[in-house]
């Protein structure tokens, strides 16, 4: 019973954490182009990697 003690505050700081890098993620602009990504994959480039 005593390991609670312990993994409340883990979890708790773990959500946190979770959402801390949300946060930045959202205000940094990294949600904006949700289509974009999902389009690139479709283009057929025919240039060699090399």
């Amino acid at each position: 019973m005593t390991i609670i003690i312990y993994l409340i505050p883990v979890a708790l700081m773990l959500g946190g954490l979770g959402l801390a890098a949300f946060l930045w993620a959202a205000n940094t602009g990294q949600f904006e182009d949700p289509e974009g990504a999902a389009n690139r994959i479709l283009i057929d480039d025919d240039t060699p990697l090399i």
